[in-house]
């Protein structure tokens, strides 16, 4: 299908399709009356979840929410080569992060292999199971085309003789590939889901619950509905590949007799530009180490977009404004960023913070003297009060905010020119000091006692404010500066390994900082005055070191309809 990128407008007017079929099944007369809702999540414990996933978990718990339901949490490990207790934990740590609760609803698929094979025994004793003997190459050849039908000479293989070679299947008697069960459905139809699929497949490797208990293992497309009808849920709701697979699912929760009869639904997954989310790639990045882990800021994984400064409340309302649709499309990266600049910009303290520092000197201020001012914590929310702000005659001030010879439309720092000092007291610049190489190491001016507070009792103007840290008091701290992972804005449509942005992380050292900031604990964000949202970061903060990831910058590029 072709891909659009969706407007402000769009995302923001997206309804929610499976929340008007499920109150269609559970009104009277719908095929669920009087039930309770219940959904599932059913990841594969392969990899670490990312945003993408952050859609689906939104669309399985919050259906559950909205109908006042139940949402199971069910790790999908019917295949034994790819999980891994690590990304079982890693899973669990998300979706509670999210904020959503399974509470004692969490299974695995592997807690069904009996259940599952003592259905597959079933499903060949009344004929609808066969065991086949073609190999791959075999299968391909006789799966014909939209004008031919498919065929296998082991369709009319007794069931007895079917169900021995299961057993001995079953028994580790046969090397992986040689032997398959396939159900019987339709050699002719033209959903090739539908072509006697594959429902059981020989693999010798232990399995991380199991062990080596089981060397035989089911298909996705079998074992999802029993493990649906088997915890009784009423909407198994699926990412749009699987509207294909819907007649499969309904035939085998039509044969297993089990008392639940769930109905699937199908949604488009989130397609969102500069990232890739190919679990397969996100491991290429990571075990080549062209990134830092899972959990590196710049990876569209929930345990990276956590590390580099997202809330929950964010990723959630980004989920809700996209909407739930039936057809593919892609997300404006800027969009999720603008979700979290509302909330953060609500939310987050405000702090004063120098990231390339040089040195501004008060010629005219004692030099013993040093005075508080009380600042504002966050302007958006007034009840969060103010916080006490050192101030004395050694400051540091961004070295971007002065210019001995300035260009046109400069307003700050120049030799003869007036700025304010945030919350403190309007300065005028006197001059500088430069090293050897011609560097500004230092920068002169004078301060107006009478401006206490930036304010001016005879009414001039000045045109600029700039932010400072007292230079008795601050604190050096690291700063990562993140931008996209990528130079386009579609690296999966090549080779996205020829795509990395070199530039993607920039780390600043000596940067200073209030005080205070060095005693928060990870995941605090703030919004450093004219620099963006920060947070610190939860690995490689330490005591004496603290570490901040630039979360989001200050603009806003994403327009939004008026």
């Amino acid at each position: 299908m072709s891909e659009e990128i969706k407007s402000a407008e769009e995302t923001e007017s997206a309804g929610n399709f499976i929340h008007t079929f499920v109150k269609e099944d559970v009104a009277p007369g719908g095929r669920f009356e009087g039930k309770t809702v219940h959904t599932r999540f059913p990841p594969e414990p392969n990899g670490y979840l990312h945003i993408g996933h952050a859609k689906a978990i939104c669309i399985d718990f919050g259906t559950a929410e909205k109908f006042d339901g139940l949402c199971n949490l069910r790790m999908d490990d019917t295949n034994p080569t790819k999980e891994d207790v690590e990304y079982v934990d890693a899973i669990r740590e998300d979706i509670q992060w999210l904020g959503f609760s399974w509470d004692d609803r969490f299974y695995y698929a592997s807690d069904y292999f009996p259940k599952m094979y003592e259905l597959a025994e079933k499903l060949i004793r009344e004929g609808f199971a066969y065991v086949c003997e073609l190999t791959q190459e075999q299968f391909r050849e006789y799966r014909g085309d939209l004008t031919h039908p498919a065929r296998s000479p082991y369709r009319d293989r007794p069931a007895e003789e079917s169900l021995d070679l299961f057993h001995r299947m079953r028994a580790g008697e046969f090397e992986d590939g040689r032997m398959t069960l396939r159900a019987k459905i339709d050699l002719t139809s033209g959903n090739f889901n539908m072509r006697d699929p594959v429902i059981y497949r020989i693999n010798h490797m232990a399995h991380h619950r199991t062990g080596t208990e089981w060397c035989v293992y089911p298909m996705y497309d079998f074992a999802h509905p029993i493990e649906d009808a088997v915890e009784g849920v009423t909407h198994s709701l699926c990412s749009l590949e699987f509207e294909d697979h819907r007649p499969l699912y309904d035939w085998v929760i039509e044969h297993i007799n089990l008392p639940a009869k769930p109905r699937q639904i199908e949604f488009a997954r989130l397609g969102i530009n500069n990232t890739v989310m190919s679990k397969r790639k996100l491991r290429q990045l990571v075990e080549n180490n062209y990134v830092s882990g899972w959990d590196d800021p710049r990876l569209p994984t929930l345990c990276g977009l956590r590390r580099r400064g997202y809330t929950p409340a964010s990723i959630r309302n980004f989920c809700e404004r996209i909407g739930v649709a039936k057809v593919n499309s892609t997300v404006e990266y800027g969009f999720l960023e603008h979700c979290l600049r509302e909330d953060l910009n609500e939310n987050a303290r405000r702090a004063m913070a120098v990231l390339d520092p040089v040195k501004l000197v008060l010629t005219n201020y004692p030099e013993d003297k040093t005075e508080r001012f009380d600042v504002e914590n966050n302007p958006e929310r007034p009840e969060a009060g103010t916080r006490p702000v050192s101030f004395s005659r050694e400051l540091w001030i961004e070295r971007e905010d002065f210019m001995e010879v300035p260009e046109k439309k400069y307003f700050r720092l120049f030799p003869g020119n007036e700025v304010r000092l945030k919350t403190a007291y309007v300065v005028k610049c006197t001059g500088c000091e430069k090293d050897e190489n011609g560097n500004i190491t230092v920068v002169y001016a004078e301060y107006d006692p009478e401006t206490r507070g930036g304010n001016t009792p005879d009414g001039r103007k000045v045109k600029s404010t700039i932010h400072w840290v007292d230079a008795k008091t601050s604190v050096d701290a690291e700063v990562r500066l993140y931008d996209s992972l990528f130079t386009v804005p579609d690296p999966e449509a090549g080779d996205f390994l020829e795509e990395l942005n070199p530039n993607s992380l920039k780390a600043l050292n000596g940067c200073k900082v209030e005080p205070w900031l060095a005693e928060e604990k990870a995941p605090a964000a703030f919004q450093f005055l004219r620099q963006g949202y920060f947070c610190l970061d939860s690995r490689d903060s330490k005591p004496g070191h603290p570490v901040f990831n630039r979360s989001v910058s200050l603009k806003d590029g994403f327009k939004k309809k008026k």
